[in-house]
């Protein structure tokens, strides 16, 4: 007879907390985007419009994390009975997506000025993208709470230390410019601008990929995780191991446990405990089987789903 035990005392990662910052960062760059648009056309700035169309990605990421967090928060019910957790998910996959096809259409105008420098108003650039380092560095700090445990936080934390970076080297770009007269720093700059976006960008579109195609999640040890149910007492084998990401902040694991011992089944609790505490694994299923129950399962092999 196969015998089921859950853990209910899952430990959810709300990112209610990151509302209002959710909030505060939307309201930031939205101002910040509409003045950088109107500016680097007056400036004439591909540098400063690229700058723009990221942080018009970011804005769009923001309200996609944002709703995403709302949406992780709801209750289970009728055919969703994990809940929304997944959303979370998709908001990292889709964020990290519309960043890279943004930095594509920044790449193909970037090269289109380099065969072509245009001249640039360097104290707008210099000015807009100053006040961009400080409102990205202030909405990166809004993240950094949280941003170890939810790839969703990280995307947002990321993605706003980024565009401050960014404009750092926009500031710099703009400086030189006004010194030397290179008109072709701006499209260069602009090329750097996409480098960096798809350098930081690439790891989370690679887990949030891996999430979506429930992968284990980074920081969980699979290896670690069987030895440790091998290791308890009474267990005579783990077959049918399973470890993915409920959301970006939940993990759930199931396993099949071959016992020769009943003692082994009343300390399932415990065992759930250590997967909760050591592993953060919060939504555990065990199913115990004897060598009899063991024969007749069809997925003992590890090769078979």
């Amino acid at each position: 007879m196969a015998h089921h035990h859950h853990d209910h005392a899952h430990h959810h990662h709300h990112a209610s907390g990151h509302d209002r910052a959710f909030a505060i960062g939307a309201a930031l760059n939205v101002g910040f985007v509409v003045a950088e648009i109107g500016l680097g056309l007056v400036a004439n700035s591909m540098a400063l419009l690229a700058d723009a169309a990221h942080n018009l990605g970011d804005i769009l990421g923001l309200l996609l994390g944002w709703g995403a967090a709302w949406l992780t928060r709801r209750p289970p019910g009728g055919r969703r009975t994990y809940g929304w957790g997944r959303s979370s998910i998709l908001a990292a996959l889709l964020n990290a997506t519309i960043l890279l096809i943004g930095v594509g259409g920044i790449g193909v105008e970037a090269v289109r000025r380099l065969v072509a420098p245009s001249a640039v108003d360097e104290p707008i650039v210099m000015a807009i993208a100053a006040v961009g380092i400080l409102i990205n560095g202030a909405t990166a700090l809004l993240f950094m709470r949280g941003r170890g445990e939810d790839i969703n936080i990280r995307s947002q934390f990321l993605h706003m230390t980024t565009d401050a970076a960014v404009s750092a080297s926009v500031v710099v770009a703009g400086a030189l410019i006004w010194i030397t007269g290179w008109l072709w720093l701006d499209p260069v700059v602009s090329l750097g601008i996409g480098a960096v976006v798809v350098g930081a960008t690439w790891g989370l579109l690679r887990e949030s990929i891996d999430l979506a195609m429930d992968a284990v999640p980074n920081g969980v040890a699979q290896d670690e995780v069987g030895d440790y149910l091998a290791s308890v007492p009474g267990v005579l084998e783990v077959h049918d191991l399973h470890i993915w990401g409920l959301s970006t902040t939940q993990t759930a694991l199931t396993a099949h446990l071959v016992c020769n011992d009943p003692a082994a089944e009343r300390s399932l609790h415990d065992v759930t405990t250590v997967l909760r505490d050591r592993f953060g694994i919060g939504h555990a299923t065990l199913q115990i089987e004897t060598d009899a129950d063991a024969e007749l399962c069809r997925l003992r092999p590890h090769d078979v789903v």
